[in-house]
């Protein structure tokens, strides 16, 4: 259970819900990279929101508004996810990923604060994915920041909401049929 925190709070690194936190993100990207879509998708809230706005390059001044929200790269909801993880492991229709990619999610600079309502968290982590295909020698790179809601559930935690604010104004790799 999360001890009271102030909302804005930052929870401090090594405590016990920090860790609760770690171990959330590190599983869920093993399930990813593992492509356990299905018990990835049990760690998804019904409410979920998952977003990727547009980025675009800016001069310095204008630096703090590179990203646009109007316009995204994806943007589900909890019931577009569960088609998307239905199509990849229950139909031969999912050709983006059929051979599936090998992915490996390093997340990184993970920090903790106490959100607006009791038993949410708001995290902020950094996000690099590899990702082979085929027998091509070439790897796409896709690097972010990710802004997460995580809400509490038992001893864990449901993704509530998610943001990724890719690094790059245009995606390198050919589909994006991967989840970040």
């Amino acid at each position: 259970m999360m001890s009271e925190f102030q909302p804005g709070q930052t929870v401090a690194i090594g405590s016990p819900t920090y860790n609760r936190v770690l171990h959330f993100l590190y599983t869920e990207a093993r399930l990813l990279d593992e492509i356990r879509l299905k018990e990835w998708a049990a760690t998804l809230a019904e409410d979920l929101v998952y977003t990727a706005p547009l980025r675009e390059t800016r001069p310095m001044a204008q630096h703090a508004s590179s990203y646009v929200r109007t316009t995204m790269h994806f943007e589900d909801d909890w019931r577009s996810i569960m088609g998307r993880v239905m199509r990849l492991t229950g139909t031969k229709s999912a050709w983006a990923e059929d051979p599936p990619s090998r992915t490996r999610r390093m997340v990184t600079n993970v920090w903790v604060e106490q959100a607006e309502r009791p038993g949410e968290l708001k995290v902020r982590s950094n996000l690099l994915v590899t990702r082979s295909r085929f027998n091509f020698d070439d790897l796409d790179l896709i690097s972010g920041e990710r802004i997460d809601l995580l809400r509490e559930a038992g001893d864990t935690f449901k993704l509530a909401r998610r943001e990724i604010l890719l690094d790059q104004a245009v995606i390198g790799t050919p589909n994006l049929a991967i989840f970040l």
